[in-house]
């Protein structure tokens, strides 16, 4: 190439006068957003033909105005989602952000950062070793647990089954009928057949029932079949269930089982008191998910997978191609991170556990989790209040409680909770516990308070309501 056709070495850069300018723009909107979210509707869904008008149109060949797209990106795409952070967010499981977290991921992007391998990025995977081994801690695992941060508990769950089967030989794995439904996909993704994958029913209170498992673990062995993992929840999505995990950590380990935990949005209650009490046994799991995304207070995505036997993680993904050699680092405790998962090239998401843990401290994030596990409890009261109206059909667990209107027509729970999503105010589920139709609240946003929890329960019980309210 010729000197004159040379690209200028920063093209796709810009001055530094407008990288300060538009840089000082975007944390103003994003500190405006967070000062006044629970002003903006808790859930906005908008029409394909008018988002693709204001976001589409002809691909760009020269500049458009910056800050006019960044308008664009805050007052149109990134307004019609669901606010996780919303305090009146009580749909699936909630993603409150904290703000310390957000500064980590921003300076992990500004900084272009990378985790996949020692050579490539030490600093990274250090702050990745002490975010894993912090969180073991609070969950009072082993010592020796290892872990890696991935992008929520889908993938998590499914690099820990990739681990299980490795480590012990492909067989039947035990689940129920709450165990959440990505699960089975795994399962079935990974190459197990539907012979393979027992959905156990549930018991009375939505929980792994023992004499079923015992059973069905000896009637797979009786056929022939090498049974092979036990996957039990630490909060099931739908009601906040823990199963009985002592008992099923006893049974794993007298049957040679593998023995994994979802804890996907329940595993951070243990940093509190009550907490530990419903996730006793939990710290004897061979594997453990957990979404900090959920209930530690993160920006999207991370979800940790943790192992407790040393070495499993790289006995089932390491590779060692003669390209990356000299990225592997020499040294025994060095971790390359790309050996952990199927993930080779991957940003840090370490770098906002580590801000957020340090500028908060454990006291303040278990402060926190303990307050959504009392708005359940105060949900409950509530509905306790109004016995005419309401039937709380399981109890506050965890941040988790289903309810349902007494003497309700067919589809009604769904189409109260899809109005109340269309006006702005509030957004919560309902689902089907054992073909019964009833609503759901999550609570675990610290920002939600005692007249949101009492607002949405009047509002749900006045239905019909206005075409829009916020």
């Amino acid at each position: 190439m010729t000197e004159n056709k040379r690209i200028a070495a920063d093209t796709l850069g810009m001055e530094a006068a407008e990288m300060r300018r538009l840089g000082y723009k975007l944390v103003d909107m994003v500190v405006e957003r967070h000062l006044h979210r629970n002003h903006e509707p808790a859930i906005q869904i908008g029409q394909p033909q008018d988002l693709l008008a204001a976001l589409g149109g002809e691909l760009p060949e020269y500049p458009l105005d910056a800050d006019e797209s960044l308008e664009l990106l805050a007052q149109v795409a990134l307004a019609h989602q669901q606010h996780g952070d919303h305090p009146r967010y009580f749909a699936r499981v909630p993603g409150p952000g904290s703000f310390a977290a957000l500064l980590g991921e921003w300076l992990g992007v500004g900084f272009n950062t990378i985790a996949a391998s020692w050579g490539g990025g030490s600093g990274p995977a250090t702050l990745e070793t002490v975010v894993t081994g912090w969180l073991a801690q609070l969950l009072r695992l082993p010592t020796h647990t290892e872990g890696v941060i991935l992008s929520g508990g889908s993938i998590a769950n499914l690099n820990a089954f990739m681990v299980a089967r490795h480590e012990t030989g492909t067989g039947v794995a035990y689940l129920t009928d709450q165990t959440h439904a990505s699960l089975k996909r795994n399962l079935q993704h990974m190459g197990l057949p539907d012979s393979h994958i027992r959905i156990l029913p549930s018991d009375a209170d939505y929980r792994m029932d023992m004499h079923t498992l015992r059973a069905a673990i000896a009637g797979d062995r009786q056929a022939g079949l090498m049974p092979m993992m036990v996957v039990a929840s630490a909060g099931t999505t739908n009601t906040g269930a823990v199963d009985p995990l002592v008992e099923i950590a006893a049974l794993c380990r007298e049957q040679g089982l593998w023995f994994h935990v979802d804890g996907a949005y329940g595993a951070p209650a243990a940093l509190t008191a009550q907490g530990q009490r419903y996730l006793a046994g939990m710290e004897l799991a061979d594997s453990l998910v957990l979404d900090p995304h959920k209930w530690l207070f993160q920006p999207y995505d991370a979800g940790v997978c943790l192992i407790t036997r040393p070495s499993a993680l790289e006995r089932c993904f390491a590779m060692y191609p003669e390209y990356l050699r000299d990225a592997q680092g020499q040294a025994q405790q060095v971790v390359n991170f790309g050996n952990r998962s199927l993930e080779l090239t991957r940003r840090s998401r370490a770098v906002k556990l580590w801000m957020s843990l340090r500028t908060y401290g454990v006291a303040r994030f278990r402060e926190a989790i303990q307050y959504g596990i009392e708005l359940a409890e105060l949900a409950e009261k509530v509905l306790h209040e109004q016995p005419d109206v309401w039937e709380v059909v399981t109890p506050a667990q965890i941040g988790i409680i289903c309810f349902a209107l007494r003497h309700a027509e067919p589809g009604e729970h769904a189409r109260r909770a899809q109005t109340l999503a269309d006006s702005g105010f509030a957004c919560l589920t309902s689902t089907q516990l054992r073909g019964r139709e009833v609503l759901r609240l999550c609570t675990l946003n610290p920002l939600t308070t005692e007249t949101d929890i009492r607002e949405t329960l009047a509002r749900l019980a006045a239905y019909p309501l206005p075409a829009r309210i916020v």
